[in-house]
Order: structure tokens, then C-alpha cells, then sequence
């Protein structure tokens, strides 16, 4: 299977480099994605937003033949959707890392923009829950691949507009919750409530992990991607 890894925000395509030796092991064909804009300054990444990072998923969707499995890592995962949205004929499945499906209008988050980029504002940033499974060590060696995002990325509003994306299955790779607990914060959630709730097939898988599993434990991430890619 042709498997797309698109990775979050503030990352490229090495941030899978631990996980993609054993998907390839498993048989797949792996494409690690990294977004356009990632890392340049604001004179030359002004202009791209989230629809330039689906075209972007899109077109690795298309470079393929067959049917393709679309993995995306937080932020990433609006464009997994995204993708999913635009290739409804082409994707077999969405697999989601301790992210969401995000409803139509929505946007990933806000962040701080500084000189017309946002850079990865450090560990320090993010809730324990996030972070507990990353020791110094990896916190150092995985903070220096980060790299800045094109400010309107984040907080752009992704289009999708075809219902076809409800039909193809889902798996919620979630890092602390299970389906029980995941519905429970989505019920708060208003709109992607019912986005979760229109998807004829979703599986939830907890990991047991923070929020970037592909450091904290690469091998069973790479595992479930590949059993799910299976199916």
C-alpha cells in the first residue's frame, strides 16, 4: 500500500525517519511529506495557507497509482482531511495521530507570529499530557528539526465540500484517550462533534503515549499505521 505521512506543524518529512524502516519492512510504499513554506521567511511564505498544503498532499496523492492511505500527525491531520476531501475517489483510509477530523470553516490553532512566521515556540509550550514520554535527550535532538510555519497556516479555514470523505474509513491513533473519552471532548466540541459523528466507519485506538508518538515509541506507531493500511 501507498502510505502519505504528512507530518504537524513545525515539522518535514524526517520526523518520521524512525517510523517509516518498518512500514517499508511491512511491504508499503511510504511518502513522508514535507509542507511548502516550511522553514522560509515571510517574503517568500506569505502567501501559502492551509489550501496550498492540501494541493500539496493532493498532488503526492496523485503521483501514485491506486488506492492510497493518507496519515496525518496533529495539524497535519487537517490536511490528511483535506486530501481526503479532494481524492475521496483515491484515499482508502485516513489514519490520525492524536488528532481530529476538523469540520468544514476550521482552523488548526493559533500561535504567535513573529517577523510574519510562526517558529516552534519550545517544549516548554505545551501541557505535560503533550510532552511526559519525551525525555531531554529526544526534546533536544527532535526541537532542532523544527522549523517555522507560514503564519496563516494554522488559522486558515479548510474547505471541504465533499461528502464522499464521511465514507472512507477512519483510524484515531489518539495518545491519551480512548473512543469513550475522545467522544466525551468532542460532545464540548460543537461542530467537529458532528464531523466525527458522520463517519460511517471510525476506529479509536489509545496509544498510551503524548502528542508525538513517532518520537516517544516509532515502533508501535508504525505497527498500528501498518495494520490499519492493511485492513
Amino acid at each position: 500500500m501507498d502510505i502519505i505521512l504528512i507530518p504537524g506543524l513545525w515539522l518535514d518529512a524526517s520526523s518520521w525517519n524512525e517510523v517509516i524502516p518498518s512500514l517499508e519492512s511491512a511491504g508499503h510504499r511510504v511518502h513522508a511529506l514535507t509542507m511548502p513554506g516550511l522553514g522560509a521567511p515571510a517574503s517568500e511564505s506569505s502567501g501559502i495557507g492551509i489550501a496550498d498544503w492540501v494541493a500539496a498532499g493532493a498532488a503526492a496523492v496523485d503521483a501514485v497509482d491506486g488506492p492510497v492511505v493518507v496519515v496525518g500527525h496533529s495539524g497535519g491531520g487537517n490536511v490528511a482531511w483535506g486530501v481526503a476531501d479532494a481524492r475521496a475517489d483515491r484515499v482508502s483510509r485516513v489514519v490520525f495521530v492524536d488528532t481530529v477530523p476538523p469540520p468544514p470553516g476550521s482552523g488548526i490553532s493559533e500561535f504567535e507570529v513573529t517577523d510574519g512566521v510562526i517558529p516552534f515556540p519550545g517544549w516548554d509550550f505545551f501541557p505535560e499530557e503533550d510532552i511526559h514520554d519525551l525525555d531531554e535527550a529526544t526534546r533536544a535532538r527532535t526541537a532542532a528539526l523544527a522549523l517555522s510555519v507560514p503564519a496563516r497556516v494554522p488559522t486558515d479555514p479548510i474547505a471541504l465540500g465533499d461528502d464522499r470523505r464521511h465514507s472512507i474509513p477512519v483510524t484515531l491513533l489518539m495518545g491519551g484517550l480512548d473512543r469513550e473519552s475522545l467522544e466525551s471532548v468532542l460532545a464540548q466540541w460543537g461542530a467537529y462533534a458532528d464531523e466525527f459523528r458522520a463517519i460511517e466507519q471510525a476506529e479509536v485506538i489509545r496509544l498510551g503515549s503524548g502528542h508525538w508518538p513517532q518520537f516517544s515509541m516509532p515502533a508501535l506507531l508504525a505497527e498500528l499505521i501498518s495494520e490499519a493500511a492493511s485492513r
